[in-house]
C-alpha cells in the first residue's frame, strides 16, 4: 500500500508557547511529551465524498502514521473529538451513525464531547451509540432535571506512558433550543465555567493529573463575540481561574482556529499553511474545522511544571484546492477500515438511489446563505410544506436547511442531505392578530444564527425594530381573519428559540416529514425552475 503523508515540518509552528500549571508531582524532573490529535463536527462523513475527499479510511491511515511517529519519539498520544458525529449524510443518518461510531472505535478515539446533534434522535438512540463505542461520551454540564445528577459521564482520566491526563466534556447550553425539544425536555444544560472549575478542583485533589483538557462542543467566537449564540470556548477560558485547564479541544462553530501575529483571525489560512491556535488566560484553544477535513496535531513538552506547545498543525485529509488538485499529497485509504465501512455505504446507497426530479439551476443552501438572507432553496422547501397542508404562508428557521441542491437531476439523497432531521410537517390555524404577535418574535432573529427566518407567502417590513405592513399573499392581514401557517415540528416545539405552538388549540401535527413532502413536491413539479423561486 502506498502511504504518502503531508510534510509535518512545513506546517509546524516555528515558536514554542508555554503554560504554567501544577503537575501531578512537582518533584519529578523528567521531561514528557504529549501529542494531542483532534477532530470535530464529523456529521456522518464516514465515507469519502464524490471527489474523494476526507473519509474515515484515509483518516485512519494518517492517524496510524502519526501514532507510529509519536511512539518512535517516546511521546504519549491522545485522540479526541469535539462532537457532533450525527446528522449530515443520509447514508449515515439512515443507520443512526452506526458506521461512524464503530469507525471511531477502530480509529482509537480516547474520548469525545457530546454535541447538540447527538440529540437529533430519541435518547435511546444515543444510548445505543454509546454502547457501540469503546470510548466515553463526555459532558459535565448536562444534568437530569428530576434529580440534578449528571446525565452523562462528566470526565475521564487517561493514563499514557507515565502521564495522567484529565479530560472534561462540555456541551453548548444552546442545545436546549437548537436540539429537538422533544428529546431534551428532561435535561438541563448548565453554565460550563462553574462546573468546569468545580470538577477541575475535585479531579486535582483525587487524581493529580499532569494535564487537564476540556473537550467541548460550544464554538469558538473570536474575542468572545458570540452574538446570539451561547458563549463558547473563549468565554470559558476567560471565566475559569488561571491554571484550571491546559487546553480546550473544541467544535460546534465548524472552523479552523488560526490566529495571526496581531491576535486576529487568520483569514489567509488554507490547507497546507501554518496555523497558530488561539490562547486565552493561558489556555490553548483548538478546533479542526469539520467533517474530518483535517486532523489537528499539537505537541506539548511537559517539564518542571511547564506545558510548552512545541508545534501545532492542521493536517489536511485529501482536500482539493480550487483547481481540483490535491492540496497536499494523497493519503491512501486504510484497506481494513474501508472494507469494514463498505457494507454500510452500500446499504445506505440502496435506500436513496434514483432520481426524483430535476432543477434547472443551483439552489443555494450553504450556511452563509440560509442564515443571512432569503434563499431560493428555502423558498422551495416552504412551498412544498405549504402545499402539503394547504397553508396560506409558511416559514422555517434557516438552520434547518443543511445543504444545497446542484443543477440537474435531484436524488432522494440530495433531499435527505438538505433535510436530515426527519421533522414532521405541522400547521396552525389562528387569527391575523395572533400571527402578527408571533411574527414580531421570529422576524427579529438576527442573521448569522440558526434561528434566522426563511419565509414564503408573507411580506413585512421592520421599522425601528417593529414589525409593520404585514401582508399574506399580497393582501394586508386582517386581525380577525383565520390564516393557516405551515411550520416543521422542530420550530413548533420551540426549536431555535421559536415560541412554542404545540399547546395552542389550532395546532395540528401531520405524519409527513420534511424530506417526504419536498420529494413529493419536486416529483410533481419537475423540472423546478429557478425563476419560479423567490430570494
Amino acid at each position: 500500500m502506498r502511504l504518502i503523508i503531508p510534510s509535518l515540518l512545513a506546517l509546524s509552528l516555528t515558536a514554542c508557547y508555554t503554560t504554567q500549571q501544577t503537575s501531578s508531582d512537582p518533584t519529578i524532573d523528567a521531561v514528557h511529551y504529549l501529542t494531542v490529535l483532534h477532530t470535530n463536527d464529523h456529521h456522518g462523513r464516514f465515507w469519502h465524498n464524490e471527489d474523494g475527499e476526507y473519509g474515515m479510511a484515509a483518516r485512519k491511515t494518517l492517524i496510524d502514521q502519526l501514532r507510529a511517529q509519536a511512539q518512535a519519539q517516546g511521546h504519549s498520544l491522545v485522540l479526541l473529538s469535539g462532537g457532533d458525529i450525527n446528522t449530515g449524510v443520509p447514508e449515515s443518518d439512515l443507520q443512526h451513525a452506526e458506521p461512524d461510531f464503530k469507525g471511531m472505535s477502530l480509529l482509537g478515539y480516547d474520548a469525545m464531547a457530546i454535541g447538540n446533534h447527538e440529540f437529533d434522535n430519541p435518547l435511546d438512540v444515543l444510548d445505543k451509540q454509546i454502547a457501540w463505542s469503546n470510548f466515553p461520551f463526555l459532558s459535565a454540564n448536562i444534568l437530569h432535571k428530576h434529580n440534578g445528577e449528571h446525565a452523562y459521564q462528566p470526565y475521564t482520566i487517561i493514563e499514557k506512558q507515565g502521564l495522567k491526563i484529565a479530560v472534561i466534556g462540555l456541551t453548548t447550553i444552546d442545545t436546549v433550543k437548537i436540539a429537538n425539544p422533544e428529546f431534551v425536555g428532561g435535561l438541563d444544560f448548565i453554565e460550563p465555567a462553574p462546573i468546569t472549575t468545580q470538577l477541575s478542583q475535585r479531579i486535582r485533589q483525587q487524581y493529580n493529573p499532569d494535564v487537564t483538557i476540556a473537550v467541548t462542543h460550544m464554538g469558538h467566537y473570536h474575542n468572545a463575540a458570540y452574538g446570539i449564540n451561547a458563549p463558547g470556548d473563549v468565554t470559558l477560558a476567560r471565566n475559569v481561574p488561571a491554571g484550571t485547564l491546559d487546553m480546550i479541544i473544541g467544535g460546534h462553530s465548524q472552523e479552523p482556529i488560526c490566529i495571526d501575529e496581531n491576535g486576529e483571525e487568520d483569514a489567509d489560512f488554507a490547507p497546507g499553511k501554518a496555523c497558530k491556535p488561539d490562547r486565552q488566560n493561558g489556555i490553548w484553544i483548538m478546533q479542526a474545522h469539520e467533517w474530518g477535513k483535517y486532523v489537528g496535531k499539537a505537541v506539548f513538552k511537559i517539564s518542571d511544571n511547564e506545558k510548552t506547545l512545541e508545534s501545532y498543525e492542521l493536517i489536511p485529509v485529501n482536500l482539493k484546492d480550487e483547481k481540483g488538485q490535491w492540496a497536499q499529497n494523497y493519503i491512501e485509504h486504510d484497506p481494513e477500515l474501508k472494507a469494514f465501512l463498505a457494507p454500510y455505504q452500500k446499504a445506505g446507497e440502496s435506500k436513496i438511489a434514483g432520481a426524483v426530479g430535476e432543477v434547472d439551476a443551483f439552489l443555494d443552501g450553504r450556511r452563509d446563505t440560509v442564515r443571512f438572507r432569503q434563499s431560493p432553496l428555502g423558498d422551495l422547501v416552504i412551498k412544498a410544506q405549504m402545499a402539503a397542508v394547504g397553508a396560506d404562508f409558511g416559514l422555517i428557521s434557516g438552520g434547518g436547511i443543511r445543504a444545497s441542491i446542484k443543477a440537474g437531476e435531484v436524488s432522494y439523497k440530495d433531499i435527505l442531505t438538505v433535510h436530515p432531521f426527519r421533522n414532521r410537517i405541522t400547521y396552525i390555524d389562528w387569527s391575523g392578530q395572533e400571527l402578527i404577535d408571533y411574527m414580531s418574535v421570529v422576524s427579529a432573529f438576527p442573521p448569522d444564527s440558526g434561528a434566522y427566518l426563511q419565509y414564503h407567502g408573507i411580506e413585512f417590513d421592520i421599522q425601528s425594530g417593529k414589525l409593520t405592513n404585514v401582508k399574506i399573499q399580497g393582501k394586508a392581514v386582517d386581525p380577525n381573519k383565520t390564516y393557516r401557517m405551515s411550520i416543521n415540528s422542530y420550530n413548533a416545539a420551540g426549536g431555535d428559540g421559536y415560541p412554542v405552538l404545540t399547546d395552542l388549540p389550532g395546532y395540528t401535527a401531520t405524519d409527513s416529514t420534511d424530506a417526504q413532502v419536498l420529494r413529493d413536491f419536486i416529483e410533481r413539479h419537475s423540472p423546478i425552475k429557478r425563476s419560479t423561486l423567490s430570494d
